[in-house]
C-alpha cells in the first residue's frame, strides 16, 4: 500500500502542475490579448481545481497507473476562448494555442534546472524531491510534444489553422468539434 501511495505522489503532484500551469496559460495570454472570457470565469489560475476534469485528470490516468500501462493519458478541462474577442483573432490564436506547451516547456527547463538543488535538501526528501522533478521533465516535455501535433483540437491544430493558408485552414479548423 505504501508503495501506490509513493509511486501516486511522485506522479500526481508533477502531473497536476503540468496541468494546472498549461491551461492558466491559455488563460492568461487570451487576456493579455484582448478576450476576458477565462479571467471572468477565473480560469486564470493556478487553482488546480478550476482545472481538472474528474474523468480525464483522476480517473483514466489513475486507471492507467494501477494497471501498469505503458503509457498514460489523461486530460483537463479546456480553459474557454472566444478567440473572436481577440485583437486579431488569427493570430492571436496561434499566440493562445502555444501558451500552454511553451508552459511546459518553461517546466521542464526548471525541473532540470531544480536537479542542482537536490544535494541542500535533506536525506530523507532528496529521493522523492528527484522523483518528482525527473517525472515532471518528462510529463511536460511529453506534454508539450503531444500538444504541438498538428491536430485539431490541440494546441498544434490551432496553430496550424492560425498559420496556414484559408484554403487548407478552414477544413482543418473544422475537424476540432470531433477530436479529442
Amino acid at each position: 500500500m505504501s508503495n501506490i501511495l509513493y509511486l501516486t505522489s511522485i506522479w500526481v503532484v508533477p502531473i497536476i502542475v503540468a496541468i494546472t500551469f498549461h491551461e492558466a496559460a491559455h488563460g492568461f495570454v487570451a487576456h493579455l490579448l484582448g478576450d476576458e472570457t477565462a479571467w471572468r470565469l477565473g480560469r486564470v489560475s493556478f487553482n488546480p481545481l478550476k482545472h481538472i476534469d474528474p474523468v480525464g485528470t483522476i480517473l483514466l490516468p489513475g486507471f492507467l497507473l494501477l494497471l501498469h500501462s505503458p503509457f498514460m493519458f489523461g486530460y483537463a478541462k479546456p480553459v474557454p476562448v472566444n478567440f473572436r474577442a481577440l485583437r486579431n483573432p488569427r493570430r492571436d490564436m496561434i499566440w493562445v494555442a502555444a501558451a500552454g506547451p511553451a508552459m511546459n516547456i518553461a517546466l521542464a527547463i526548471f525541473a532540470a534546472l531544480a536537479f542542482h538543488l537536490i544535494d541542500y535538501l535533506p536525506e530523507t526528501a532528496a529521493p522523492w524531491v528527484a522523483e518528482n522533478l525527473k517525472n515532471a521533465l518528462i510529463i511536460n516535455v511529453v506534454l508539450a510534444v503531444f500538444n504541438l501535433f498538428p491536430l485539431p483540437p490541440l494546441d498544434g491544430g490551432r496553430i496550424a489553422v492560425g498559420v496556414l493558408p484559408d484554403a487548407v485552414a478552414s477544413p482543418l479548423a473544422r475537424l476540432e468539434p470531433y477530436g479529442c
